[in-house]
């Protein structure tokens, strides 16, 4: 995983501009590139192989939502999203978009996104965002670096935080594996961190690699190195991360997304601690620890057939599961206080406030993107309002209550079977639509999974049982549809 560069006084903040349309990004080049350093790419993939040979991210992304093959729907601008803070989880993004419905600035947001500008936007007003976004420095930026352990503490009191914190006190100073599971956006990379800089191996190197943000030809080489001649482009011999880590922490993120091939040698490092660089046959040791996290399910993949099951077992000798923020209860103030006044003191404002009604509409939500959407909310909020005292009308409009909707989210929700819910909704309910119901229910699922995979449609459709031309079919109806309720009278 790459750590975002700092922006040097005397050089131009890099800006990534990811668009399909040459009239926009030819524009857009002239009237920011007095203060950015600009690359454009017109696609997701071209954007991510643009990253993957740079020697550091850039700071700043300029995303359209509309990108082809689909540039009628947003899905692969929200997956870029997710592969962009895959790659630097410090880059700020902002999506400038013709696609500005408010569930689509919203989706954005929790995904990860500053915020959403809706095409046309005024060039002075776009660099300003810009260049307000760089001010904000978050805490994990560095989360690479082991000169900062004091600044890895969980923040919260809540039950759920003290047995996670137990935790890692408990395993930090072990030299067995550690499996980390929870939802995205839930702070898996930081606990992580914690557990290095938390244990003896703190002075030692910390490695993190994010397994679905890397080409998986790539994966090999970067955790194991490669010897000269190898592959073409191998000029010269390099270590992996096995090697660079010594005897420090090598995450591992998102290991589901591990190719099977691949699953195998690294259950040989598990087991016995060996490995070999690609094109030698020359048997190294490593001395690492490995700790590894994923938002998937493990159980399900491996009853899939994607992966292995003795693999999940050397991985999970120690088990971590992070909560989600919607578990953590009045810790929702805590971390709202704890990012307000950090913010607010990074650029030099006034941190605003939240009167009781604001206040109780916080608790309610329940920050379907969890801490990384808390985050971004207290950014724009702190850009937006310094200062200020907000209500209940100001902080909802932050939030997508799109996921904290009724109807499907009650037959989805916990306290009842399928059965019992849907009695107690006609029971209160003085009339009912069925195709209604069926229709919002189908749309809330498509919109949950697209967002827990982060707007990759292939591990959508797979969570939701189904093949992925099914899923883009309904998808498209669901815009249709969608479209045709907006422009009747």
């Amino acid at each position: 995983m790459k750590s975002v560069a700092k922006t040097n006084p005397t050089e131009k903040p890099a800006l990534l501009i990811v668009d399909d349309d040459p009239l926009i990004t030819e524009t857009l080049q002239f009237v920011l590139s007095r203060d950015f350093a600009i690359e454009v790419r017109d696609s997701r993939p071209a954007a991510i192989e643009h990253l993957r040979t740079r020697a550091t991210p850039p700071q700043l992304a300029l995303v359209d939502l509309g990108l082809p093959p689909t540039p009628q729907l947003p899905n692969e601008g929200f997956q870029l999203i997710g592969e962009l803070l895959a790659h630097a989880p410090g880059i700020r993004i902002l999506v400038l978009s013709g696609q500005n419905e408010e569930s689509n600035a919203r989706r954005a947001r929790a995904l990860g996104a500053v915020d959403l500008v809706p095409k046309p936007c005024e060039p002075d007003h776009l660099k300003t965002l810009l260049l307000d976004a760089l001010k904000i420095h978050d805490e994990d930026d560095e989360i690479a670096s082991p000169a900062v352990s004091d600044t890895y503490t969980i923040v919260g009191e809540s039950p759920p935080l003290q047995k996670l914190r137990q935790q890692l006190a408990l395993y930090a100073g072990s030299a067995f594996p550690v499996l980390i599971e929870g939802e995205s956006g839930s702070g898996k990379e930081r606990v992580a961190a914690s557990l290095h800089h938390l244990s003896p191996r703190a002075r030692e190197p910390y490695f993190a690699l994010n397994c679905a943000a890397i080409s998986p030809t790539l994966v090999e080489p970067t955790l194991f190195g490669y010897a000269k001649g190898a592959f073409t482009g191998a000029v010269s011999a390099k270590s992996g991360y096995f090697e660079d880590a010594g005897s420090g922490t090598l995450f591992l993120d998102e290991i589901g997304e591990l190719p099977l091939d691949l699953q195998a040698k690294l259950l040989r490092v598990l087991e016995n601690g060996e490995y070999q660089r690609v094109g030698e046959t020359q048997t190294r040791a490593s001395r690492a620890r490995i700790i590894a996290a994923t938002n998937r399910d493990l159980r399900r993949e491996i009853k899939a057939g994607r992966f292995r099951a003795d693999l999940f077992h050397r991985l999970s000798v120690l088990n971590i599961s992070v909560p989600p923020l919607r578990d953590l209860g009045r810790d929702k103030l805590v971390l709202l206080n704890h990012f307000r006044s950090m913010y607010a003191k990074q650029i030099g404002s006034k941190a605003f406030e939240l009167n009781e009604a604001a206040v109780a509409a916080w608790l309610n939500y329940s920050f379907p993107g969890n801490v990384r959407e808390l985050k971004n909310i207290v950014i724009r909020l702190t850009t937006k309002f310094t200062g200020h005292t907000l209500g209940r009308s100001e902080i909802e409009a932050e939030f997508d209550l799109q996921a904290d909707a009724g109807g499907a989210a009650d037959l989805a929700g916990e306290g009842g079977s399928p059965l019992d819910l849907a009695k107690a909704r006609l029971a209160r309910e003085n009339t009912f639509n069925l195709e209604e119901m069926m229709r919002e229910t189908e749309e809330a699922y498509v919109e949950a999974a697209l967002a827990l995979c982060h707007g990759n449609v292939s591990q959508a459709a797979k969570m939701l049982g189904i093949n992925r031309t099914t899923l883009y079919s309904r998808m498209e109806i669901i815009a249709k549809r969608n479209t045709e309720a907006r422009n009747q009278p």
